[in-house]
């Protein structure tokens, strides 16, 4: 089957997808995208097939493309890799489109393991495009005296979309445990950038405490499965994080002891949102990778 022939079949087949479900309005109050706000995957990619094309805005498909494709939704990733294959309102990346391709190919998707061999990821640069933006003011909040505090923002932002975590959320939480001291300390030995005790360091791999980005990574992994267990009440899991999972469940909230009613009071002041996508399924994948 030649390459024409393929992207023939596709583009037929998305464009009566995306009639079925796209015949109303994807205003900014509708069931769609309250339920793509919630994190259902299926939602959002309808979402993001809606504003490709109907409403013909690009780089807010790509956003709720890279939702559900970082949650491994094929055909989410198969859309962004014809995008870049094809410089479908974006420049052509034939590196971009084989990353996506091929991301779904290791999922065992027999047409994107078919479009492969088209591209050569050598040819252009790779960059990511599922990045969420890092807020302004976390420069501003850099304290004087901690000189990681930009490389720490930095790797923040890289590892935030393996976790599928909100680099905001990541730095409100880094910021109100360690306020960006790498070598940080506390009388409970919760130690590093965030915070985290050795029971928790233990569960969730981390075996270089200090190290910047093992500690990045156990406090993001935790911080993801605490979001999946709460279903993305940022409330519940900053509570967690702060006095365990435990308590939480004991007071089916957060619970009244005034340093977590505190804490998570400061962390909501910097973060700024009280919900956050999830998966069930984080609850096992929540591990890291020493590397």
């Amino acid at each position: 089957m030649t390459l024409m022939n393929l992207h023939s079949i596709w583009t037929h087949s998305l464009l009566i997808f995306t009639a079925l479900v796209t015949t109303t309005q994807a205003s900014s109050d509708s069931p769609l995208q309250l339920k793509a706000e919630s994190g259902d995957i299926t939602a959002q990619r309808q979402l993001a097939e809606h504003l490709e094309h109907n409403d013909k805005n690009t780089q807010q498909a790509i956003h709720w493309y890279c939702k559900a494709a970082l949650q491994k939704d094929i055909q989410s990733q198969q859309a962004l890799g014809w995008m870049y294959m094809n410089g479908r309102g974006v420049k052509q990346n034939d590196a971009i489109a084989f990353d996506w391709f091929n991301r779904a190919a290791q999922q065992g998707d027999a047409y994107a393991q078919k479009m492969l061999p088209y591209l050569d990821p050598k040819k252009d640069q790779h960059q990511s495009i599922c990045n969420i933006p890092i807020a302004p003011k976390w420069s501003q909040h850099c304290p004087k005296q901690q000189k990681h505090c930009q490389t720490i923002i930095q790797t923040v932002e890289q590892l935030a979309p393996q976790f599928n975590i909100d680099p905001n959320l990541a730095l409100s939480v880094i910021m109100v445990e360690s306020r960006f001291n790498p070598k940080a300390r506390s009388p409970k030995n919760a130690q590093g950038l965030m915070q985290l005790i050795p029971g928790t360091a233990k569960r969730f791999g981390v075996k270089k405490v200090h190290r910047i980005k093992d500690n990045i990574k156990g406090g993001m992994a935790y911080l993801q499965w605490l979001l999946a267990y709460y279903q993305g009440n940022v409330r519940w899991a900053v509570a967690a994080y702060n006095a365990g999972e435990g308590a939480v469940d004991r007071y089916k909230g957060i619970p009244r002891y005034p340093e977590t009613q505190n804490y998570v009071k400061k962390v909501l002041n910097f973060y700024g949102k009280t919900t956050h996508n999830y998966r069930k399924n984080w609850i096992e994948a929540s591990k890291i990778n020493q590397s």
